[in-house]
C-alpha cells in the first residue's frame, strides 16, 4: 500500500492519502482547501487516480477540499449520514466501506465531538484515522457542534480502544510536532480518555478545558455544510512561485517562499508608515505603500516580477491583493500572516 502523511500549517491539520499499489487507485481523508493544488500533484507524482475523498466530520477550523477534488478530478465525496451536508455521493453510516482498488477502509461512527465524527479503520486494523475524536494524548472539544463529553467518551472507548493495541492511531490534528501514537499508547498515556480514567472524570475535565472560540468556525462551518462548495471553481494557480488559493479566492505564498526568492518578487507592504519601521520591523527590500494609497499609487508597481503584498497580520494585504486582482495584476499574492508570522518564523528584517 502506498500510504502519505501531510501537513497544513495554518490549522495544523493532517490530510492521509491512501494507495492501492496494484490497481493505483486511491482515497484522500480530511483535505483541506488551500492545499489542493499539493494534493493533485503529489497523486500525480505517484500515478494514483483519486476515487474518493473522506472527511472526518464538519471542520470548524478550516475547509475541507472535498468538492475542489472532485471538480478536478472527479472524485466522489463520503461524509457521514449524520454530518448534515449537501453535495455527499458516499454518505456513510457505522460499518460502511470504501474501498480502493483490493483495499478499503471501514467507517466507524465515533460522535462527541460532533454528531457526525467518524474513524477510518484500514482493513487489516493496522491504522486509524481518528479525526479530532481521539488525538496524541488528547481529544477533540465537546463544547460546541452537538459535542457530548458523555459520547466522546463511550466513542473512543468502545470503537477505538477495541482496536489492537499495535493499531497506529493517525489523528486530524496535532498541535506538539507529534506524528502518530497507538492504541496501547494512548490507552495508558491518554490524560483524559485513558482506561485509568473514567467518564465522570472526563466530564469534569471537558467543562474545565477554556478554550477560545475557533477562529474560523463562522467560515469553515457553512463552507463544510455544503463540502467545501466555492462560489466559483478557483483559477488553476500560478506557476511563479507555491500560491495557494484560500476558500475566500486570496492568492497566498510562505513566508519562508519569499525570503528565499526576494529577488524574483516584488515586496510591498501596505501598512500605516509608523508601522513600517515599528518593533515588527519590515521585511528586506519591502517597499511602503499605504492600503488607503494604493488606487493612487498602481502606475508605481513594477510588473517586470510578480507583486507580494504584505501587511502586518495578513487582513490589509488580503484586501490589497484582491484589489489588485481585480486591476489587473494577476501575478499577485498575499504573504500569510504577515510580518506577524515573518517574525515568529525568525526571518530577516530591517
Amino acid at each position: 500500500m502506498i500510504f502519505r502523511q501531510l501537513f497544513d500549517p495554518v490549522s495544523s491539520t493532517y490530510t492521509y492519502i491512501l494507495g492501492d499499489s496494484e490497481s493505483c487507485e486511491a482515497i484522500i481523508i480530511d483535505p483541506v482547501f488551500e492545499q489542493v493544488r499539493r494534493e493533485i500533484a503529489l497523486l500525480s507524482e505517484l500515478g494514483l487516480k483519486l476515487v474518493a475523498s473522506l472527511d472526518t466530520h464538519v471542520h470548524a477550523d478550516h475547509v475541507t477540499g472535498a468538492w475542489l477534488l472532485a471538480k478536478r478530478l472527479g472524485s466522489r465525496i463520503a461524509l457521514s449520514e449524520n454530518g448534515g451536508a449537501q453535495g455527499v455521493d458516499i454518505s456513510l453510516k457505522s460499518g460502511s466501506r470504501v474501498a480502493f482498488g483490493k483495499r478499503y477502509v471501514e467507517a466507524r461512527a465515533t460522535p462527541g465531538h460532533t454528531d457526525g465524527c467518524m474513524t477510518f479503520v484500514l482493513d487489516d486494523r493496522s491504522m486509524a484515522f481518528t479525526g479530532d475524536t481521539l488525538l496524541v494524548r488528547g481529544c477533540g472539544r465537546t463544547d460546541f457542534q452537538q459535542g457530548s463529553a458523555d459520547r466522546l467518551y463511550r466513542s473512543v472507548h468502545d470503537e477505538i480502544f477495541s482496536l489492537p493495541d499495535t493499531c497506529v492511531i493517525y489523528p486530524g490534528h496535532d498541535y506538539a510536532g507529534n506524528t502518530c501514537s497507538s492504541v496501547g499508547e494512548e490507552k495508558r498515556f491518554n490524560p483524559r480518555l485513558g482506561l485509568s480514567i473514567g467518564v465522570e472524570d472526563f466530564r469534569v475535565y471537558m467543562e474545565n478545558l477554556g478554550l477560545p472560540h475557533p477562529r474560523l468556525i463562522d467560515v469553515a462551518v457553512p463552507a463544510n455544510l455544503r463540502c467545501g462548495r466555492a462560489d466559483q471553481v478557483p483559477d488553476a494557480e500560478p506557476e511563479w512561485g507555491p500560491v495557494l488559493t484560500t476558500f475566500a479566492g486570496v492568492p497566498e505564498i510562505s513566508p519562508q517562499w519569499i525570503e528565499d526568492n526576494l529577488d524574483r518578487v516584488h515586496l510591498i507592504d501596505v501598512r500605516e508608515p509608523q508601522e513600517f519601521n515599528d518593533a515588527l520591523g519590515h521585511a528586506p527590500g519591502a517597499v511602503l505603500i499605504p492600503l488607503g494609497t494604493l488606487p493612487q499609487r498602481l502606475d508605481e508597481l513594477g510588473r517586470d516580477r510578480p507583486l507580494a503584498i504584505i501587511c502586518r497580520s495578513g487582513a490589509r494585504s488580503a484586501r490589497a491583493t484582491l484589489f489588485l486582482k481585480q486591476n489587473g495584476f494577476d501575478l499577485v499574492a498575499n504573504v500569510t500572516g504577515g510580518m506577524l508570522r515573518w517574525r515568529m518564523l525568525n526571518l530577516a528584517v530591517e
